[in-house]
């Protein structure tokens, strides 16, 4: 089992997403995908949360809002992935040269247009709504099959 984050940065009317197209045998190669990554030892998923943005953007986190909760069983073909999910408003510093890939502001009503895990064109406009999610979805040999969700 593997715990992790996903954090989607934003301000005016625009998230920071990453392109991956920098680390080799990157599972996520080729996708645009939130910020964010493993759990290191002892941390909780707001430690986590503020540790990955600042390592992958350069960006100190002043606030955060946890939104969700993902399941992943078996996503990468060997663990279930258990993934934290964070909206982040406020924030200071200036973007770095990402080491995991090109890191881009896209326009909120693009986020699901961009070549994403097909899974995420569907909990993405869920973090624009006020409440919080619990979802589970099945990956196959890296493609979407199916999900359930209850929100909260």
């Amino acid at each position: 089992m593997k715990l992790a984050t996903l954090c989607y940065v934003q301000k005016d009317n625009h998230t920071l997403m990453l392109y991956r197209n920098k680390k080799e045998n990157d599972y996520h190669e080729g996708k645009w995908n939130g910020l964010g990554g493993k759990f290191e030892l002892s941390e909780s998923p707001e430690d986590c949360a503020v540790r990955e943005v600042k390592e992958e953007a350069g960006l100190n986190v002043l606030s955060l809002k946890m939104k969700g909760f993902i399941t992943f069983p078996l996503f990468d073909g060997n663990d279930d992935w258990h993934v934290f999910l964070f909206v982040i408003d406020k924030f200071e510093g200036e973007l770095i040269d990402s080491p995991e890939g090109e890191l881009e502001w896209i326009p909120n009503e693009k986020l699901t247009e961009i070549n994403l895990w097909e899974g995420d064109k569907f909990f993405i406009p869920w973090l624009f709504e006020e409440k919080f999610f619990s979802a589970k979805f099945i990956y196959e040999n890296g493609k979407y099959i199916s999900h359930e969700v209850n929100f909260y």
